[in-house]
């Protein structure tokens, strides 16, 4: 047998050999051209754009209520009092000038309690859906970026 056959083709081949070469013939080295995919994978920022919209219309509805509540209670009161021209003093004030009428303030501590009530409730729920947004977000975040690189699947603690 010829060794040079079975490196560069040269001399006389063994009829063994032929027979082989022709049986794996089908799985000879067919050199292509390489070809991409024109369809690479795109991210799926849906759910981002979802969770942003929810947080913005919380937002604006929260605002919203703020503002309608705050234009429902009525403005305060004053009584206005207008001191004539020509306006005498009694003599019991011009005795006692140091004691000065006091105006009298009403206490609207019902309404104002009422109102705090409504604003912490308000503030509570505001607070509670910017929570839940920002979970949401913090989910969406890790889901897209992945595990980090240096975590370990599986990883049970010793001992």
């Amino acid at each position: 047998m010829n060794d040079d056959y079975l490196w560069d083709k040269s001399g006389e081949p063994d009829p063994e050999i032929q027979e082989l070469e022709e049986i794996l013939a089908p799985l000879r080295y067919q050199p292509k051209p390489l070809e991409l995919p024109n369809n690479f994978p795109r991210r799926n920022y849906f759910p981002l754009l979802a969770i942003a919209a929810t947080v913005l219309i919380a937002l604006l509805a929260a605002g919203i209520w703020l503002r309608v509540k705050k234009q429902e209670t009525e403005p305060p009161q004053e009584a206005k009092s207008v001191v004539p021209s020509v306006y005498k003093e009694p003599e019991i004030m011009k005795k006692n000038s140091d004691l000065s009428p006091k105006p009298v303030i009403r206490k609207r501590t019902r309404k104002k309690s009422i109102n705090q009530r409504e604003a912490v409730e308000a503030k509570e729920q505001l607070m509670l859906a910017l929570r839940v947004a920002s979970e949401k977000l913090k989910l969406a975040q890790r889901r897209t970026q992945g595990p980090p690189p240096n975590q370990i699947k599986n990883q049970h603690k010793i001992g």
